[in-house]
């Protein structure tokens, strides 16, 4: 058996986008068109990977990398063309490879596995990928012979009208031998009204000197949408998306309302969640079990504990130990690092902290550039002033201490463990264990006052 060559095409331009952005890389469910469909290829077993590039190609090399070899069409003179630009790469030697666009990213990679079973058990020199169509206008069609095996793909524009009647259509993948595949794009002409090399012609070589070909059928043809503009893009969102709940669920995740959860393609959940309506996860996050996480909740690159209730919020590049409870309306950012059973309430901002195992930040607080230990009681309206204007500087605060409302702690500040820090401090200097640390003006009572007042005066 010789080897598996790919050949991803993603040289168009995608003027139907309009768009800065070059088309293959605009996203699906957080990744780019063109990465879904090397990183399927790749999980498909196969040995090479060569995309071919035009507009914007430094730009696809950035985002693949050393995922893919390249070769560049300076023109787009057709998928024939394109195809030609492998040939000092691939030529030469024995195998298949497969033919597949670069904007078609809900291709399985166990489909491309089934394409290449079927065409090799079927002898074949080139096996379409075709789908059931229930309009198949715009589509070439697939034309079998009586026996069932496939005669050719005729176009649209060529079809006569009992062929255009069928509704097995041409989705625009293929698996060739690979030698056989070079040899006949010598052979393809432009004489077409668009001057262009059509990849297809090839089918048509390979049945002129007596070639067996193959069309391997899948259930789905969403699978094989072509993404080639906004409504497009969107549709393939929404299928993703729905693939991604579905086989959530199988694993043992449940959903309130499915339809209006987003998951990103590396995410990761574990069984005994649940996830309610309106939710977004997205990036590489990961989930534990037994979590709940609530609507109206947003969680990017982020990991996420066994146990853990989320309401309500917004977290982003943060870690949240098991058993914790965050939200309503909490807002973790980038660094948040949260230990095992810690309580963030409504309306708390963390960024670049580590908070310990059990400590509770009520409400009303944010905490910025500091440790906070373990069993701490943050109350409402604390602020760590952690930035001058210019650099920003870091507090810590020691286990089992307790800080009172509306205190203010102005890094760099060290407070050691079993502190109390008394209502209303503005707390500049460090406080050594087991102190009590108060730092607000004495209060003064002026008795009999009220008649002076203005307000007194008015209610006289």
């Amino acid at each position: 058996m010789g080897k598996k060559f790919a050949i991803i095409l993603a040289a168009g331009k995608g003027t139907r986008m309009k768009s800065k952005l070059y088309k293959v890389l605009h996203p699906v469910a957080g990744k780019s068109m063109v990465e879904h469909v090397v990183d399927n290829i790749s999980q498909a077993g196969f040995d090479e990977k060569i995309t071919v590039v035009g507009h914007g190609a430094d730009q696809v090399k950035e985002r693949l990398g050393d995922r893919s070899l390249y070769c560049l069409q300076e023109e787009q003179l057709g998928t024939a063309h394109a195809v030609m630009q492998a040939e000092s790469l691939l030529a030469d030697k024995e195998g298949l490879t497969l033919v597949v666009a670069g904007d078609t990213p809900l291709i399985r990679a166990e489909t491309f596995e089934a394409l290449v079973d079927y065409h090799e058990a079927e002898g074949a020199k080139a096996t379409i990928l075709t789908a059931h169509a229930d309009n198949p206008y715009g589509y070439g069609r697939i034309i079998r012979r009586a026996d069932g095996s496939v005669d050719c793909s005729v176009e649209e524009k060529d079809a006569t009208e009992e062929e255009r009647q069928v509704q097995e259509i041409n989705t625009g993948t293929y698996v060739f031998d690979n030698q056989w595949l070079f040899k006949m794009l010598h052979e393809v002409n432009n004489d077409n009204a668009q001057g262009e090399y059509y990849l297809p012609d090839v089918l048509e070589l390979l049945k002129d000197r007596g070639q067996h070909i193959a069309a391997y059928q899948i259930s789905d043809m969403s699978e094989a949408l072509g993404v080639n503009d906004r409504l497009a893009l969107a549709e393939a969102n929404r299928l993703f998306f729905k693939r991604q709940n579905e086989h959530f669920m199988r694993q043992g995740v449940s959903f309130v309302d499915p339809s209006t959860v987003y998951i990103e393609a590396g995410v990761s959940i574990a069984s005994d969640t649940l996830i309610e309506a309106n939710v977004q996860l997205k990036g590489q996050t990961s989930i534990g079990h037994d979590c709940v996480i609530g609507s109206q909740t947003c969680i990017r690159d982020s990991q996420i504990g066994d146990g853990v209730k989320i309401r309500s919020s917004e977290i982003e590049e943060a870690e949240v130990g098991s058993n914790s409870d965050i939200g309503p309306h909490a807002h973790l950012r980038p660094k948040a690092k949260l230990a095992s059973h810690v309580h963030i309430g409504n309306y708390v901002e963390v960024k670049n902290a580590t908070i310990g195992q059990g400590t509770k930040v009520g409400h009303l607080t944010y905490i910025g550039d500091a440790d906070l230990g373990a069993d701490i009681n943050v109350s409402c309206g604390v602020i760590f002033c952690n930035y001058d204007g210019v650099n920003k500087a870091r507090s810590v605060v020691g286990d089992h201490s307790f800080i009172g409302s509306n205190v203010n702690i102005v890094a760099p500040v060290q407070v050691a463990a079993n502190t109390f820090l008394a209502a209303g401090s503005t707390i500049t200097d460090d406080v050594p264990e087991k102190s009590l640390a108060i730092a607000r003006a004495r209060q003064s009572n002026k008795e009999n006052y009220w008649d002076k007042l203005a307000i007194g005066k008015k209610n006289h």
